[in-house]
């Protein structure tokens, strides 16, 4: 009888597993960061070596950070929507991924600029602290520094709408935020 049982077993557990796989959002991937400090980071900014971008920056506000790359084909497909919420005041600093510099720097003179600033991770340390899969991705920081959410693939104005301004909502209703317009 066990030698029915235990492959049956291994068989149901491999196609729940599958079957979990097929009908779960890749957008929706949780972070442990979510609640917790963001990762202490310090890194050159892509448009001045010479300057930094740090984790600092992010505290004291509720802000985004976006995790990009001139390699990223969705990254493209995002960047309009990041100008409207940057223009929105909602400030967006970037995170550039393993990345060539004049690249990014050309990126973002031609497309335009979304970022309050943006950092430049070019072996992806940083990004590995931030538990980054890929790009694009997008961690919403609140004032204190902490990690409300965490977004795989391109924000739209449907994601923005759904998953970001609930969040956005219940933390500017308890302190003043930078205003989130509604998309």
């Amino acid at each position: 009888m066990w030698r029915y049982f235990i492959p049956a077993a291994l068989v149901a557990l491999i196609a729940a597993f599958f079957y979990r796989g097929l009908y779960m959002d890749p957008g929706q991937v949780t972070s442990p960061l979510i609640g917790k400090p963001i990762p202490r980071f310090s890194l050159p900014s892509v448009r001045d070596a010479a300057s930094t971008v740090s984790s600092d920056d992010l505290r004291g506000q509720l802000a985004l950070l976006n995790v990009w790359g001139t390699w990223c084909v969705e990254c493209r497909h995002e960047h309009a929507f990041l100008l409207e919420v940057a223009g929105s005041g909602v400030p967006i600093y970037g995170l550039n991924l393993k990345d060539d510099r004049a690249s990014a720097i050309d990126w973002l003179d031609t497309l335009g600029d979304p970022y309050v600033a943006s950092a430049f991770d070019a072996e992806g340390t940083v990004a590995i602290d931030w538990g980054v899969y890929g790009a694009p991705e997008t961690f919403l920081i609140a004032p204190d520094g902490t990690v409300l959410h965490k977004h795989i693939s391109p924000l739209t104005p449907a994601v923005w709408r759904n998953d970001f301004l609930p969040h956005i909502d219940r933390v500017c209703a308890s302190q003043p935020c930078a205003p989130a317009a509604e998309k």
